[in-house]
């Protein structure tokens, strides 16, 4: 398990430094999630704990819109393409969709829409498609002069899965596309599978002595990213069409017409899709559809809209991994009444004690959940935000008749306890005050600033907890970061406890020492020579890194994937950014305010990394390390073809002819960088009626001042 902040600690109360620490938190936990999701088929989370991930990171970033980072969940999509296929990048992005959860929420996405574009009411209606939210996997097909030439799964949106031989076996796609064609089409939808279709290949697995699916979900998913094409082809797959990226030609001015117009080259699409001119007519068929999802013979978990207009949609734009233009409104959970088992408590690399509840296995849905998350030691106790109670107040204790809440996928939340049902001799949970690793003290921390207790208790071990080290190592070769294939948890684990791999160095001695040792690593239990050689080739290709990555993977806390990216493209070179951080210990000097000035960087961070660099046992393992592997410079912006790239850019004031969004992501698309305030390292300040604090010191720092009109001249006369 992650772990967590005081994740139900109330965001109105939370200072800076937390709500950092808090952002931080959740980017990881949900990127992990995501991982299970996308690359295994194997999810660990329900979808309304998820989706409150997401709603706590949304609602955070909203407080503290200084705070969002660059690996934000609101910024990413999916997760890194498998190592088992070849990779194809998509010509345009594959973007996932913000989500709405009541009524409300589809009227305040109406609400933005119409702000954002300055639509008046008095301009008509604003004409929204809605259409079922298909739970299956995501597939982009490229055909060029009509003929199928690629299709690849959404991957982390950038780079997907090269599933071609198998998405070819789905009689759904076609191999070649009739009427007018565009020279070049890329359509996608969603690979699903059907109710019927998924209980008789569950039936015939089980009577085989196969794998039995947990849900079609994953059934279709596991079923296409088979690496025998023969196996997906024995699978009853199913496609239904209704977005596209990139095309050489758009043949239709609307969503609807788009889809149709993919019906008439061959495509299966859901005819369930309707264009509606009101909120009210949305929601009128949301809820048709949500009472018609059990006859539908497919899943389905919520209901799409999107801006019909082509045009407009082009004008909303996006955020970071989702369009503007698009939302999902997504069903109500569902529930079930199961028994709680034990409650068991995982250490992670920073030391947070994470309690886990082990549940009767019990189907909710027709997926058989057996575990949930249980936060922390107030959750249990019924303790929330601020204090406040939560399932009533009722705790949490061994042998409990509980309430589960789930939503598509394998762990629910405890959403309530039947006291009716409670034994007589039912003890509270005693949280431990001892790490259950190492047996140092475990202890929760105070706010100095605010006075409140940490809602998560750490072990105080340190270097010495065996669960911290490995699960520092564990993050080492994680996916985000070294990506070492073939060592995995259970490798590390052996490793380090027969004294193979204590430190990352170890990692890349591994096969000199194998050499030398008389007991070779292909003659352990669960190896080979083939394996043993595999594994050598995998720790030698990643021997150059991206910079950005090997911070990422030092896992110095508060530093996730986002702060790395930051830092990374603030020093460029491995042997900067470590002499930075080692001068910055002294908070006095110039290295310290550099620092700090970095967009997106605080002082919580910049402090986390400062101790962390001036620890001598790190900077020990940094040595040892670097003589290992070499992190590749980040490579400089090109400048030639646009006067502002490479230029750090403040925009303040009130913006007239673009949202402060869409100046953003002008900036950025002619090469700029956008920082929220200004410094002696900001080269342009584009000003607008109402300016501040911010062209005050631009002024007093003699930085350039332009117009909103001159920042258009600049930026298109280029």
């Amino acid at each position: 398990m992650s772990e967590n902040l005081d994740q139900n600690a109330d965001i109105d109360t939370l200072t800076l430094e937390q709500a950092r620490g808090e952002l931080e938190r959740l980017a990881s936990e949900i990127a992990e999630h995501d991982r299970r999701y996308h690359q295994e088929d194997a999810p660990t989370i329900s979808d309304a704990d998820y989706d409150a991930l997401r709603l706590r990171n949304a609602a955070l970033e909203a407080r503290f819109p200084e705070l969002v980072r660059e690996d934000s969940p609101s910024a990413r999509v999916g997760a890194a393409p498998s190592e088992a296929f070849s990779k194809i990048t998509h010509k345009v992005a594959m973007l996932s969709l913000d989500n709405a959860f009541k009524d409300d929420d589809v009227r305040d996405f109406v609400g933005r829409v119409r702000r954002f574009l300055k639509y008046d009411p008095l301009m008509g209606a604003l004409a929204v498609t809605a259409e079922p939210k298909i739970d299956g996997l995501s597939l982009s097909l490229r055909y060029e002069r009509g003929k199928l030439i690629y299709a690849a799964t959404r991957g982390d949106g950038t780079t997907g899965e090269n599933v071609t031989a198998n998405a070819r076996t789905i009689s759904d796609i076609p191999q070649v596309l009739t009427g007018a064609v565009p020279e070049v089409v890329e359509v996608r939808g969603e690979v699903y599978m059907a109710h019927a279709d998924f209980q008789a290949l569950n039936t015939r697995m089980a009577a085989n002595g196969g794998k039995v699916f947990a849900n079609p979900r994953n059934a279709a998913a596991g079923s296409l990213r088979q690496l025998n094409s023969d196996i997906t082809a024995s699978r009853p797959l199913k496609f239904f069409a209704y977005a596209w990226g990139d095309m050489s030609e758009i043949p239709a001015k609307t969503q609807l017409d788009m889809v149709r117009i993919f019906e008439s080259w061959g495509f299966v699409i859901n005819p369930l899709m309707k264009r509606c001119e009101s909120v009210e007519e949305l929601l009128e068929v949301y809820h048709r559809i949500e009472e018609e999802r059990a006859t539908l013979g497919y899943d389905i978990d919520g209901v799409v809209y999107k801006v019909d207009r082509l045009d407009l949609q082009q004008r909303l734009g996006f955020v970071s991994r989702s369009p503007r233009w698009a939302i999902a409104h997504k069903f109500p959970a569902e529930k079930a009444f199961t028994i709680l088992n034990d409650i068991e408590i995982q250490v992670g690399r920073t030391g947070a004690l994470t309690p886990v509840a082990k549940l009767e296995p019990v189907t909710v849905g027709g997926v058989v959940v057996s575990n949930a998350t249980l936060h922390n030691e107030d959750y249990i106790k019924g303790i929330g935000q601020d204090g406040e109670p939560i399932r009533g107040g009722k705790d949490l204790r061994v042998g409990d008749t509980v309430q589960i809440q789930r939503a598509g996928d394998v762990i629910p939340q405890i959403v309530d306890v039947d006291l009716a049902k409670r034994s007589e001799g039912a003890e509270a949970f005693v949280f431990p005050t001892l790490c259950p690793a190492c047996g140092s003290h475990a202890v929760r921390e105070e706010n100095a600033k605010s006075g409140r207790m940490d809602a998560i208790r750490r072990c105080t071990g340190g270097l010495i907890c065996p669960a911290q080290a490995t699960e520092k190592l564990k993050h080492f070769v994680s996916r985000n970061a070294f990506d070492i294939e073939g060592l995995g948890d259970k490798q590390v684990d052996a490793f380090y406890q027969d004294g193979l791999v204590m430190a990352p160095a170890d990692i890349f001695t591994l096969e000199d020492r194998d050499k030398q040792a008389l007991t070779k690593l292909r003659n352990r239990e669960g190896w080979g020579a083939v394996s043993a050689r595999n594994l050598f080739e995998a720790i030698n290709a990643r021997r150059n890194i991206d910079l950005n990555r090997f911070i990422f993977a030092l896992g110095i806390r508060h530093v996730g994937e986002g702060n790395a990216k930051l830092l990374a493209r603030a020093y460029g070179s491995w042997g900067v950014f470590s002499d930075a951080m080692i001068a910055a210990h002294d908070k006095g000097g110039d290295a310290w305010t550099d620092l700090n000035n970095i967009d997106g960087i605080g002082t919580i961070v910049a402090d986390a990394l400062t101790e962390f660099f001036a620890e001598e046992h790190n900077r020990a393992q940094l040595d040892a390390l670097v003589k290992e592997v070499s992190p590749r410079d980040v490579e400089k912006i090109d400048a030639s073809g646009s006067p502002v790239a490479g230029k750090t850019v403040v925009f303040t004031g009130s913006l007239e002819r673009m949202t402060r969004d869409e100046a953003k992501a002008m900036a950025e698309r002619y090469g700029a960088k956008v920082s929220g305030s200004v410094s002696k390292k900001t080269d342009l300040v584009v000003a607008g009626p109402k300016a501040g604090s911010k062209l005050k010191k631009a002024e007093e720092l003699g930085i350039e001042v332009i117009s909103e009109d001159a920042w258009f001249e600049r930026v298109e006369g280029s």
